[in-house]
């Protein structure tokens, strides 16, 4: 071990779906960049480390946002009266045509990655745009915050606005890999990784998939995209691809569905039995974005159908859908839409409990990036260390009631500092 420290004060974190961890006043250990774990005394190999005494403040597990957009950043909280296609047509495509300028890319960019670093995500992945240059510059400007991310240059060369449609599937899968060329040139990234990031379904010819798919095997990416977010998206890609079977196996006949090589699909709230079972099959990510799908009145994802059956979830953003970039605040929406669902929807469908909505936002994302969004030994080093003091009471509270209380209210809270990969960026 050439490097490493340890955290003290009062440690959660999940040991699976439903297990959360306490630690009251423990001692967190990372050695090169890796937590060897979370122990009650220092146990005798790692005495010669020294210890930041945070004792009184909560250390939790660095948080994952599995989807949010980037350039959206500039227009949150905007057209939160419309439906997903009217609100892409309004604001969403006139606003992601301006990064073709690089002076307001970097702006726009910025603004955002700061936003970032200085909440409670450690991991995201995220959209850009179109535009190579500008894409180069959002991961050029997310590798000097420290934060760890996948980041795509999306791919649309249909039913988009004039300005900010690809002039063809050839030149999108060209554009495409002069982006790769440039993102995997050896040394620029460490922290910051490219996905292939076709927009959707209505966005994407087949020959551009089935380009995107050549391209995927080359180079052995992971994929981002939407599946079946909105009723009128859904109907939509049945017309346009007639040949499959939903909106999934259109994904999944162009081989872009999981399988060999990660994927996440943000939203899923229209999925039906047989695309669950697929993405259980193919081990596809679902992106539960549960503000976005209040805000632009999609629906309710149903979460737990897709626990029930094994399918790997965690919880984004969805900025500007989603008009919160911590994921602290959708762990509190996701459980309060579950009720929702159970209620309105499905009263076998039990709501979200606290432990498994942390677990969403910390583990069940991070597992995206691998062994990531917990404290057992092993996993690599991402840790919150926050002064939650603002939220204290009449009377004293509980380790499990100070982490609700900071999901409820992280506004509240100071984040201390922030660690990834074991370097702190706060």
């Amino acid at each position: 071990m050439s490097d490493g420290f340890i955290l003290k004060g009062n440690i959660c974190y999940s040991q699976g779906l439903r297990e959360l961890r306490f630690v009251e006043d423990g001692y967190l250990v990372c050695a090169d960049g890796v937590c060897a774990g979370a122990f009650g005394e220092v146990p005798d190999e790692f005495r010669r480390l020294r210890i930041d005494d945070h004792s009184g403040s909560m250390i939790l597990p660095g948080l994952t946002d599995l989807h949010v957009h980037a350039p959206q950043y500039t227009y949150w909280g905007l057209g939160m009266d419309l439906e997903l296609i009217e609100w892409l047509n309004i604001h969403t495509f006139p606003e992601e045509s301006k990064y073709r300028d690089l002076a307001y890319a970097e702006k726009a960019y910025r603004l955002f990655t700061e936003e970032i670093r200085k909440g409670p995500n450690t991991r995201a992945v995220i959209f850009a745009t179109r535009h190579t240059p500008a894409t180069l510059l959002l991961m050029d400007i997310l590798e000097e915050s420290g934060l760890a991310t996948f980041v795509g240059k999306v791919n649309m060369d249909r039913n988009a606005t004039p300005d900010l449609q690809e002039e063809s599937a050839e030149a999108s899968l060209a554009d495409t890999e002069e982006w790769l060329k440039a993102a995997l040139d050896g040394g620029r990234y460490a922290n910051t990784k490219p996905i292939l990031t076709p927009r959707f379904i209505p966005s994407c010819t087949d020959g551009l998939m089935r380009g995107l798919k050549a391209i995927q095997q080359k180079y052995g990416l992971p994929l981002q995209s939407h599946l079946s977010e909105n009723q009128g998206e859904v109907a939509w890609v049945k017309e346009l691809n007639p040949g499959a079977g939903s909106y999934a196996e259109a994904y999944n006949d162009f081989g872009l569905f999981g399988g060999d090589t990660p994927s996440v699909m943000a939203h899923c709230v229209w999925v039906d039995e047989g695309e669950m079972a697929l993405m259980g099959k193919q081990g596809v990510f679902a992106a539960h974005c549960p503000q976005s799908n209040m805000n632009l009145s999609s629906g309710i994802a149903p979460v737990r159908g897709f626990l029930d059956r094994g399918i790997p979830v965690g919880l984004g953003s969805d900025v500007a859908g989603g008009c919160h970039t911590s994921i602290f605040r959708a762990m509190s929406d996701a459980i309060q839409v579950s009720k929702l669902y159970w209620r309105l929807i499905d009263q076998t469908a039990k709501a979200l409990t606290l432990e498994e909505a942390f677990y969403l936002g910390t583990m069940g994302g991070g597992a995206f990036f691998g062994k990531v969004g917990t404290f057992l030994p092993g996993y690599e080093f991402d840790a919150l260390v926050v002064d939650d003091g603002g939220l204290s009471g009449a009377n004293p509270l509980d380790l499990e009631s100070r982490l609700a209380r900071i999901v409820y209210q992280p506004e509240r809270c100071a984040i201390l500092k922030k660690y990834v990969k074991g370097k702190n960026i706060v």
